[in-house]
């Protein structure tokens, strides 16, 4: 039991999957906070696009 135990105890393959985990988490949490820095832009150019089209449509 004992020798269970010490196996245990000196293992660090969990430690290897909380390190991906918090890896994991930063790139996402990155990716989201540059996703929410464009969004502004993207629309607003969007809304652009749109009207150019909407117009450009009404002309014969």
């Amino acid at each position: 039991m004992q020798d269970i135990l010490t196996y245990f105890l000196k293992s660090d393959d969990g430690a290897v999957t909380v390190d991906w985990v918090v890896l994991t988490a930063a790139v996402v949490g990155l990716g989201l906070m540059a996703g929410l820095a464009v969004k502004p832009s993207v629309e607003n150019k969007s809304n652009e696009i749109a009207d150019s089209l909407a117009i450009a449509a009404t002309y014969p």
